[in-house]
């Protein structure tokens, strides 16, 4: 768990309005995902036009980018995400520990050979 976390706050250093802490709060606009997915896939879309207050328009583009381009299934509705104030930490974490095996089967994250 921990080891998602630090690359979640690895691959979003650096982007307006992101501070990857949790699996819960950290998430709550939408843009902590749209900054993860811009990472990997920087000509999907103009991140530096995302508003942090656009919660529903944010997590329909992280969840339909992560679909498109890393092939992720859509574990997460963005009807769920918008109606709490805070995401839940168990299905942020479900979700991520999906696009990131999505993204390493695609050769896109290289994990330590063990």
């Amino acid at each position: 768990k921990a080891m998602l976390l630090e690359w979640c706050r690895a691959r979003t250093r650096g982007y307006q309005n992101v501070d990857v802490q949790n699996f819960s709060g950290s998430w709550g606009s939408g843009l902590a995902f749209c900054a993860l997915l811009h990472s990997f896939f920087p000509d999907a879309f103009d991140y530096g036009s995302l508003e942090p207050g656009a919660r529903r328009h944010n997590f329909a583009l992280a969840f339909a980018t992560a679909e498109e381009r890393a092939g992720c299934a859509p574990l997460l509705e963005v009807e769920d995400m918008v109606r709490l104030a805070v995401p839940d930490a168990k299905c942020v974490y479900t979700y991520l520990q999906e696009l990131y095996r999505c993204l390493v089967a695609k050769g896109l994250v290289k994990t330590k050979k063990r």
